[in-house]
Order: structure tokens, then sequence, then C-alpha cells
């Protein structure tokens, strides 16, 4: 399976359902359909005329098994050798397909700040780039890669608190 609306049915949210989230919270967002894409080099090919920041999303993990979500702006340069000491952790590495998905509920591709919907357990720790807060549109998958939503910044906070999850905000 991969990360395209194709497999939705199989994931524990729906984007529908994501949507519905945002629509009763009156987020304000605009929807985007493309192919599936994998990687920020595909997302630069689609975007067209999306004015905004868009965003990479990494999901790892330590050696005492704590899960992180670093969302930054696309083109941010993230070293994970000294990322550790900025976020407080262990030694990182990427977390594998199968606990990301039982993390955050999504599929490899399909990461973004919009999975803690899916972490009602609170073992995600997410940590949002300062450079997120230049911009008043951002640019996120809804739990699948062939759909992107362009969402406030004060929406996205709006939706973290309803979630429950507080992000931590990072100088990269």
């Amino acid at each position: 399976m991969d990360a395209s609306s194709q497999f939705k049915d199989s994931l524990p949210t729906t984007p529908e359902s994501l949507l519905a989230v945002l629509d009763a919270l009156a987020i304000d967002y605009v929807t985007h359909h493309h192919p599936p894409l994998r990687t920020v080099e595909d997302a630069k090919a689609y975007r067209g005329d999306m004015p905004g920041i868009h965003i990479k999303n990494l999901y790892l993990r330590d050696r005492k098994k704590r899960n992180f979500l670093i969302v930054a702006q696309e083109d941010r340069v993230i070293d994970l050798k000294t990322l550790d000491q900025k976020i407080g952790s262990d030694r990182l590495s990427f977390g594998s397909a199968d606990r990301l998905f039982e993390m955050l509920g999504v599929r490899p591709g399909a990461v973004s700040p919009l999975t803690v919907i899916n972490d009602s357990d609170h073992k995600v720790s997410l940590f949002l780039d300062t450079a997120l807060q230049t911009d008043d549109r951002i640019y996120a998958h809804p739990l699948v890669n062939d759909m992107t939503i362009g969402i406030t910044r004060s929406g996205l906070k709006q939706f973290l608190a309803h979630t429950g999850h507080r992000p931590r905000w990072l100088d990269f």
C-alpha cells in the first residue's frame, strides 16, 4: 500500500474525517488534488500558484524509543547529528514505516502536523520550525499524499490545541 487516497479506507482517520474536524472547528483551508507526491522535489514540480510555506516532515525515534515529529520549511537543512541536542533527546534515527503507522496513522510520504489527530495518547513530541511563523498559509498533506491543504497558521495552532498537542518551536 502506498500513501495515496486509493488506500484511505485503511487509515485510522480518513482525509474526509480530518477535513470534517477542521470544518467543525471553523478552520479556513484550501484543498489541492494532485498525483501522489513522495518528495519535496515532487511537490515543487506540481505546486503551481500556492503562495505560502511548504513543509517537510520527519518522523524520528531515539534510543529510548521516544517519538518525534519535526515539521520544517521545505528547504531547511536539518542536521540529524546535532538535532538530538536541540530537542533534548538521545541519538535520533528515522522511525520505521510500521512504527509511523502505529504512532501517527499514515504511511511514508503522507506525514504532516495534521497526523497528530491519530496520536490521542500524545506519544509523539511535536517540533515546529520557527520559519513557519513567517507566512499565514502553511501547506500540508491531509493524511494522504495526493492531496495538499493550505491551512492558516492560526488554524494550524487551533487544530493542534484541539488535539491537545503543544508544539515546541525550534530554530534550526
